[in-house]
């Protein structure tokens, strides 16, 4: 295991950090859970797996900003502000990390012998499932919650205000479907340009990435649309009216538990809901590809 690959893993991270808090789309916490996640995916899981995030991480900070003003009349029905902290940034690259470390496994095997090995495949393509997931459920978040239309209940079909927690609506499925794409996309670019540097070959045979990416993600993303229409902790605000993910309104108001389990928040939904895309992504990796 290189060193230089943990330093270019600390410099990027804590670079693309920095300018992130700057740009206010992390809180400096969130700067350190940036700084974490990122080091551990560059340091074990490689380049490929680092570009990936830093990719996931650009779009999804500059989606944020698209509209800003008409998304902020929404931040009270959600969890946190717009700046991710510690818990959003592990929630969306934690499962990630995990798979990263687990390349540990494969640490003394030959490049070739690593590249066709099950275990391995299946967490590379499980690497990609997991943060398409964690795009996918950004751009929905991010585009969906400006459909013109009201979004319907995952679970019902049933017309709720936007930002509702399981609330879905077409547009946002065809963003989630496009952001978990654009990570496999992404993915097999990368992996075509290191391909072409060091061996001066194309991988064409890794095309399969874009749709397990684009499928995982997709996927992913509606597990934690259905967590949040079932499971995860929602509150309602007496003094609002309204229905929130705040344990605290934004009014002030101390909020009471409406439905859902206590330890479920949005951060754990994100979570879950990552491990599922990467299931989803390592299991069609190995249907797929092998």
């Amino acid at each position: 295991m290189s060193p230089v690959r943990f330093l270019v893993g600390l410099i990027i991270s804590a670079s693309i950090g920095w300018l992130a808090y700057k740009r206010g789309a992390l809180s400096p916490s969130g700067v350190w859970g940036a700084i974490i996640t990122g080091t551990v995916v560059f340091g074990f899981g490689g380049l490929t797996w680092g570009l990936v995030l830093v990719v996931f991480f650009v779009s999804s900070s500059l989606l944020s900003h698209f509209r800003r003003a008409q998304k902020l009349q929404l931040a009270d029905k959600f969890a946190k502000g717009e700046r991710r902290d510690l818990g959003q940034t592990l929630a969306n690259g934690g499962v990630g990390a995990l798979l990263a470390l687990a390349v540990l496994l494969f640490i003394d095997l030959p490049g070739e012998v690593r590249s066709g090995n099950p275990l391995y495949v299946f967490l590379t393509l499980a690497y990609f499932g997991a943060i398409a997931t964690a795009n996918a459920d950004t751009w929905a978040t991010e585009l969906g919650v400006l459909a013109p239309s009201r979004p319907r209940l995952i679970t019902t079909g049933k017309e709720v205000p936007a930002g509702t927690s399981g609330g879905v609506t077409w547009q946002g499925s065809l963003a989630a479907l496009a952001g978990g794409t654009f990570i496999g996309a992404s993915a097999f670019l990368i992996i075509q340009v290191a391909s072409l540097a060091t061996s001066g070959q194309l991988l064409m045979a890794d095309l399969p990435v874009i749709l397990i990416a684009g499928l995982a993600g997709f996927l992913g993303s509606m597990v934690d649309s259905l967590l949040g229409a079932t499971l995860q902790r929602v509150y309602w605000c007496d003094t609002c009216q309204k229905e929130t993910e705040r344990p605290v309104h934004s009014c002030g108001t101390t909020t009471s538990p409406r439905r859902g389990w206590g330890w479920l928040n949005n951060d754990v939904v994100n979570f879950l809901a990552s491990a599922a895309g990467a299931l989803i992504g390592g299991g069609l990796g190995l249907l797929i590809l092998l």
